[in-house]
């Protein structure tokens, strides 16, 4: 039973650090071996000492503060506009997970889309982009297109992205880590949802963090 456990735990370590080329068939983010715990129909890490408190600029040109919206349930999802596969998959996928809370329950539930692609993810295409799969969806982009920024909140989630070499015309795609975050009413980290999680299955663990905890003011 020992090593059982002490595989898993690693196995879900080594899931964060895992990348997916956006180019390609997308790799699953967890092994099945690291599934799920007791509730939760992703892998709860509140034990993992993920996340921190971080600035960053919205679609919108505003400044987000991580810490801002406690209260809330947060989803993040790191990613890049340009991504032809998983990035939009996971929107898509988020969108109709909403569409299942109820009004009064969406209403307490906010996704950011954090790039690791800021050089080229300014707010003007951030703008274009994520409202269109949900009008409260907000994409998050360092404020002067600083890829150090930008690595610096990747680091805090173990999130890994690399570029691919650009092809003739300079276009690239960015390989990162597929999983997303769910974080609790206090700010932290409760659960990471591997790639290929149904929307049932987002909104189920959705519909539980915001069960647990204080009620938003």
């Amino acid at each position: 039973m020992g090593r059982t456990m002490k595989f898993r735990a690693r196995a879900l370590t080594a899931s964060l650090f895992l990348l997916a080329a956006c180019s390609d068939r997308p790799a699953d983010a967890v092994s099945e071996a690291s599934a799920p715990q007791v509730r939760f129909e992703g892998s709860d890490v509140r034990g993992e000492n993920l996340g921190g408190d971080f600035l960053l600029t919205a679609h919108n040109g505003r400044t987000i503060r991580l810490s801002d919206y406690r209260g809330k349930v947060l989803v993040l999802v790191f990613g890049f506009t340009h991504c032809p596969d998983v990035c939009p998959t996971h929107l898509l996928t988020y969108a109709q997970a909403m569409a299942k809370l109820t009004p009064e329950e969406a209403k307490q539930v906010q996704l950011f889309f954090v790039s690791v692609d800021p050089a080229r993810d300014r707010p003007e295409l951030l703008a274009q982009y994520v409202p269109a799969f949900h009008p409260d969806f907000i994409g998050l982009t360092t404020a002067d297109g600083s890829e150090e920024a930008a690595f610096a909140v990747m680091k805090q989630f173990r999130v890994s992205a690399a570029k691919q070499a650009p092809r003739e015309n300079g276009f690239y795609l960015v390989d990162h880590s597929t999983g997303t975050f769910l974080l609790d009413r206090q700010g932290r980290v409760a659960v990471l949802e591997p790639w290929g999680k149904t929307a049932d299955q987002l909104a189920h663990d959705l519909k539980l963090l915001l069960a647990e905890g204080t009620t938003q003011p």
